[in-house]
Parts: C-alpha cells; structure tokens; sequence
C-alpha cells in the first residue's frame, strides 16, 4: 500500500492507495475515526458492488453503521437529493461526532462531502473513491457541491475529508468508458505539472490501458501527488490552484449543453484540445506535440471533438461557469509541456477559433 500526504491550510490527512479493501479498517483507525455514529452514501451502482463489502469489514467498530443510497447519475447531483441526505442522517441521529463515508465516484464523493461539510456546521467525512476519475481528481483538495439550474458545481464548499482510501483493483469492474473518462484527468495533470509523468503515461500506455495492477497505481500515486502539492499550495483557488482547471472552461460548457450525455472526462478531453489549441496558435506548443496529445486521448478512447452544438452557444454557456468573474473568463494555457498558467486576456477571436476546431466529427472512440 502506498500512503502519502496531502498538506493544506485547513487539514492534513493521508491518502491511501491500496489493491484492496483489505486496510481500510487500519486507515479509520488512525484517524481516529471509530466508535462514532457513522453513514454511508452510495449511489444505486455502489451499493451493488462494494457496500456489503464495505459494511462487514467495519461493522462493530461504530457506534452504529448505516447508509443511504441514492438513484445513480448526473442528474441526481442537486439540492433534493441533498434534502434526503439530511433527512436520513436526522433520522439516523447522527451528531457533531459523527462520520461521513463516501462510496462512489465523482457524483458521491461531492455530494456526500457537501453534506458533511453542511450538516450541524460540518462534520468529519472520509472519500472512497470508485472511479478512476474520482480517485485522481474529485475526491483530493476538498472541492464538494452540487449542480444548479442546470450549472455544474454552482453551489459547494471546500471541505477537506479525514482521510482518502483508493482500492485500485475496483477499476476493473468498471464500464471501459468510465476508466477512460478518468484519463483525461490523468492526461491533465502531465501537461499541467509533469512532464516526466506525461513521458511515463505514454511509455506504460498499455499496461495503463490493461489495468495492469501495478501501472494503475503509478497513475493513481502520481496523479494525486501532483493535485496534492498544487492544492498545498493554494487551497481554496485563489492562485496557483486554478490551472487544475485546464480544459475545464470549455468542457464544463459542452457537458452542460449536451445535457451530461457525455462523461464529465470525455467533456475535459475535448476542452483539453481547446485549450492546446490556443497554445499551438500562440506558439507555445508544437504541431507534434498537438497531435500527440490528440493520439494519447484517443488510445484511451476519449473524444477529441464533439457535434451537435453551436459554436456561439459553448461561447455563452462559458460565461455561465462559476470561475467567470466580471463577465471576464480566466483561462488556463501551457507555456510548455508541464508548465501551466492562467491567463484573462485571451481574445474573442482566439475563444472562438478552438471552438471550431473541437467542433465536428466526434473523433475515434
């Protein structure tokens, strides 16, 4: 098992990274977790694959164990099912000692984390995250929310969890398409942050592919690593924190309009070429290195463009996004490989070319 920290202003708490479910129990306890009331919330999918699982390894160590399961999907991601979440924990009593545990990906971990973060002023929680997405993105830094009026994340808290425990071996119960939506992310953090670790996800691109046991773990250690040390850095996005958020702009824009039909990482992998687009044309990036990142999202059978949306309609719905302030969109560029920045004086006319050159065919998937 591998075991690393993740440092910030608020919190400090370790993330694990495990083949199993196995020392799960070992990470409660060190966080000093056990004896409480505690809940459980997974979505319909979860529940039928790991919470029984889940349940017996941690059964008798609270002070009572129970959960709450909510319909799977996007769409569950608002301010109701957060009404039945609270409902739930009312009726289960749990108090300012209680735990939350979150068992599921991206949807689970944000809603589940919002409700902790909200209930009594906030209480403790922890993330076992079950998708590839999840575990190298969603569930690290503390971002939770939910969806409103139809924009993503409109509504949330930064809230760190007590702890993050990843069981890699879940990745292979998952539809092909939910890995490969969890690589765009992966793909992100190279070009953002490392280039070396770009190098490695290209050289084991196979064996990645494969969900070969020990590749998946390098992509899980170095990709939470790499989000840990920028959220160290910059917690609650106010600098350097932003520039996780490459590709997000216009993936957030086309997820929106196409109405969460996509995966929220085969969205980022259309916004990743968006974003490289405007790179390439500023001289940043190189024809080949354009190309390269085409072919890697589509080995891992992510899209590169999409169809069935207008041009000027991802314009406006851009300047819905939440990071818009003063009606002025901030943009996260590459100076090179591995070096990424944010920047507010991108043109209309710069917006609107990588636009159209997302725009299309659908790419091979």
């Amino acid at each position: 098992m591998k075991i690393f920290t993740a440092d910030t202003k608020s919190a400090k708490y370790p993330i694990y990274i495990n083949d199993s479910f196995e020392r799960l129990t070992e990470a409660f306890l060190e966080a000093g977790l056990f004896g409480r009331k505690a809940v459980i919330i997974c979505d319909t999918n979860t529940k039928r694959l790991y919470l029984d699982e889940v349940m017996k390894l941690l059964e008798g160590s609270f002070l009572s164990l129970s959960y709450i399961c909510f319909e799977a999907g996007e769409e569950r991601k608002n301010l109701d099912t957060i009404y039945d979440f609270y409902t739930k924990m009312t009726e289960y009593k749990l108090d300012r000692k209680s735990v939350v545990i979150a068992l599921g990906g991206g949807v689970v971990g944000d809603m589940a984390g919002f409700a902790a973060a909200t209930y009594m002023r906030g209480i403790a929680y922890v993330q076992i995250p079950t998708t590839l997405l999840s575990q190298v993105d969603s569930s690290v830094g503390g971002k939770t929310g939910v969806d409103f009026l139809g924009n993503k994340n409109l509504i949330g808290a930064f809230y760190q969890p007590a702890f993050v425990f990843m069981n890699s071996s879940v990745l292979k119960t998952l539809p092909r398409r939910e890995v490969s939506a969890g690589m765009a992310e992966v793909i992100k953090h190279g070009y953002i942050i490392d280039r070396e670790y770009l190098k490695m996800l290209n050289d084991k691109k196979e064996d990645i592919k494969a969900l070969k046991g020990e590749a998946v773990r390098d992509v899980l250690y170095g990709s939470c690593k790499a989000k840990a040390y920028v959220v160290s850095q910059d917690e609650k996005e106010t600098g350097l924190r932003a520039i996780l958020n490459y590709g997000h702009t216009f993936g957030h824009a086309v997820e929106t309009l196409l109405g969460f039909r996509l995966l929220h990482g085969e969205c980022v992998a259309v916004g990743i070429m968006a974003a490289l687009y405007i790179s390439l044309e500023r001289g940043a990036i190189t024809e080949e290195d354009y190309k390269n990142a085409e072919g890697l999202l589509k080995f891992f059978g992510l899209p590169v463009k999409i169809k069935g949306i207008a041009a000027e309609d991802i314009h406006r719905q851009m300047f819905m996004d939440k990071k818009t302030k003063n009606n002025v969109i901030t943009f996260v560029l590459l100076k090179r490989i591995g070096e990424a920045y944010t920047d507010k004086d991108v043109s209309t006319e710069e917006v609107d070319r990588a636009i159209l050159s997302i725009l299309g065919d659908s790419g091979d998937n």
